[in-house]
């Protein structure tokens, strides 16, 4: 049986998360490069750049409140789009998580020769080992202990930031931003490209949102607040540090941000804000073992990487063997390559990612799997997913030879692990398949993903079963094919219900079926345009049963002029009135919801119908 992650992650663990995986680098080296390239519009490229993550962030955001499992973006490729893009879109996720913080790790040094000049390359990559090490432990402890020192470094490096602003804001000199664009437009948004990296660590909270608590409000709430907050912070520091540093220093300097502390504040701001660049780092890396770790369990659930990868800590209920792991990998990294392959090699991978879940978006909508029910619907489908995928295809074509290469490498490479180790293992079926079942036939198509989503809702909404959803898994449902001709008369239809409810409750057929005529008789059991709940009492003790009915060509009832699609049909004998009751109530909550009409009609067999019925927002009531 797979093992649980705890759900110990609130709202201000995501922010912090999200965010220091955000700000590092992007932040503290990037600009000076960025601004010899640009010149004070440099400020716009950012924006913009945080502008051209939006696509996979809405992406991301609706995919993770359907589907909140560890792995994040490698899940919904892989139930998106099927096992073999799913293992290249996992290895990519996996690796870019782990590179990225590998070279969080590496820029640490940078910093460190501020404090004491006299550091080695070798003695910086002995320090990046030693952090790796130290976050491998606190990560195998616990993911709550993960999150409160996420939290700590994060709002401290915050707290900084802000102070920097505020304090620079003092001393700039306006004469520093002019010319504002000396290079023209095309060089804002060609250096975009080369700050897009810096938002790539948005995301990372997908990884971990099965150990996330109200995954369908606190991840999406958190990554848009992370954005936004560390979208402004972003545009202030540069736009600050822009205003307090010449242009030819700042050109040069790969300390841009302390050497514009070190304007106002002198040889202590400069420490301070080496200190703040420390943390970015730190939490960048902490992040990125977590999520990291994660993806590699989430591909061994799924048998397309070995057992071992899942196993969970008895004591601490972490994946302590693929947190270890993938530890491993990056101390190899940092110890055997350099940053710039570091740099090029996760920058490609992550955009090869968010094309890919843009696309997973689209196939997952167009399946029309009736579990499939985010918390969160990307708005602007699916123009502004389509201008994803083009622009994050031109950004990689953009970049250049080397890192084309290392795509069409690393999607070979992952093809040929699922050839070699996964593809007799896999046996389920992707939303890809529903999207063909639309043009073909229904037969090619099994229900195992439809299942995984519905049980996968369970698990998100905290849904605890009561007796009237165990009875719903059991129930009769007769579902009339819309290629009839004729329409079904109420009569006609209580003939078909009375045979099939007396031979499950062993109740004689026309005794049940006169009690339906007269009830209906009494009065009309349709109770809304389209919905009927036939309900009658029997004779004997603790008899209950519920039917369900669909006739898409609609049931002419007496004294209705609108035809009836759904029916309800209810039985019991007297002792069961306040569950009788109860099940009416039930029943009518789940008839309100504004799509029910609409989801009813479109459920492709009996299966998601009782789908719609299990996981209907309602009021659950445990004694039942």
């Amino acid at each position: 049986m797979e093992e649980k992650l705890a759900r110990k992650l609130g709202l201000l663990d995501v922010f912090s998360i999200a965010s220091g995986a955000m700000i590092s680098s992007g932040l503290f080296i990037l600009p000076a490069l960025a601004f010899a390239k640009t010149g004070p519009a440099v400020v716009f490229s950012y924006i913009l750049a945080g502008i051209l993550v939006l696509p996979a962030m809405l992406a991301k955001a609706e995919l993770i409140t359907a589907m909140p499992k560890a792995g994040g973006v490698y899940f919904f490729i892989e139930r998106s789009m099927g096992a073999p893009i799913g293992t290249v879109g996992g290895l990519a996720s996996w690796f870019s998580l782990s590179f990225k913080s590998a070279f969080a790790l590496m820029g640490m040094g940078i910093f460190a020769t501020l404090v004491y000049p006299a550091v080695t390359g070798t003695q910086i990559k002995l320090i990046a080992v030693g952090c790796c090490l130290f976050f491998m432990f606190v990560n195998i402890i616990g993911v709550r202990e993960t999150g409160r020192l996420q939290i700590a470094l994060v709002l401290s490096l915050i707290g900084i930031l802000l102070l920097y602003v505020f304090r620079g804001l003092l001393f700039i000199h306006p004469q520093r931003y002019a010319p504002f664009i000396p290079f023209g437009w095309a060089s804002v948004f060609a250096t975009a490209g080369l700050v897009f990296v810096s938002f790539g660590g948005l995301t990372k909270i997908c990884s971990v949102a099965e150990e996330v608590k109200n995954p369908g409000r606190n991840i999406p709430l958190g990554m848009f607040l992370a954005f936004t907050i560390v979208m402004i912070l972003y545009a202030l520091v540069v736009f600050i540090t822009v205003g307090l540093i010449t242009s030819s220093e700042l050109s040069h300097s790969l300390t841009p941000v302390s050497l514009g502390a070190s304007t106002f504040m002198g040889n202590l701001g400069s420490v301070v804000l080496a200190f703040a660049a420390f943390l970015a780092f730190v939490s960048t890396a902490n992040a990125g073992i977590l999520t990291a770790s994660r993806n590699s369990m989430a591909m061994s659930r799924d048998y397309l990487l070995p057992k071992f990868f899942q196993r969970m800590s008895a004591r601490f209920k972490t994946p302590h063997l693929s947190i270890i792991f993938t530890t491993t990998f990056m101390i190899i990294v940092i110890l055997f390559l350099s940053l710039e392959d570091l740099v090029k090699t996760a920058s490609t991978l992550k955009i090869l990612l968010f094309m890919f879940v843009n696309l997973s978006l689209i196939v997952m909508r167009e399946s029309k799997i009736q579990s499939y029910r985010p918390k969160f619907r990307s708005p602007l489908y699916p123009w502004i997913q389509i201008i994803g995928i083009v622009g994050y295809g031109f950004l990689i074509f953009e970049m250049g030879r080397v890192p084309l290469s290392i795509t069409g490498i690393f999607i070979v490479c992952g093809l040929v692990w699922y050839l070699v180790y996964a593809r007799n293992r896999v046996s389920r079926q992707a939303a890809l398949v529903h999207v063909i079942e639309r043009v073909t036939a229904r037969e090619l198509v099994d229900a195992t993903l439809p299942e995984e989503l519905k049980e996968i809702i369970v698990e998100r909404d905290e849904i605890v079963e009561d007796r009237f959803d165990r009875l719903i898994r059991r129930c009769e449902v007769l579902d009339y094919d819309p290629a009839a001709t004729e329409k079904f008369m109420a009569e006609d239809m209580f003939k078909i219900v009375a045979n099939v409810l007396s031979r499950r409750l062993q109740i004689d057929e026309k005794t049940l079926f006169n009690l339906f005529m007269k009830r209906e008789r009494q009065s009309s059991t349709v109770v809304a345009p389209g919905l009927a709940l036939p309900h009658v009492v029997v004779k004997g003790s603790g008899k209950f049963d519920i039917l369900i009915v669909r006739c898409r060509k609609g049931i002419v009832f007496p004294d209705t002029q609108e035809l009836v699609y759904t029916m309800f049909v209810l039985v019991g004998s007297s002792d069961e009135r306040n569950f009788h009751l109860r099940a009416l109530a039930a029943i009518a909550q789940i008839a309100q919801d504004k799509d029910f009409d609409k989801n009813w009609l479109k459920a492709r067999n009996i299966e998601e119908l009782k789908h719609i019925i299990l996981l209907a927002e309602r009021k659950r009531v445990g004694i039942l």
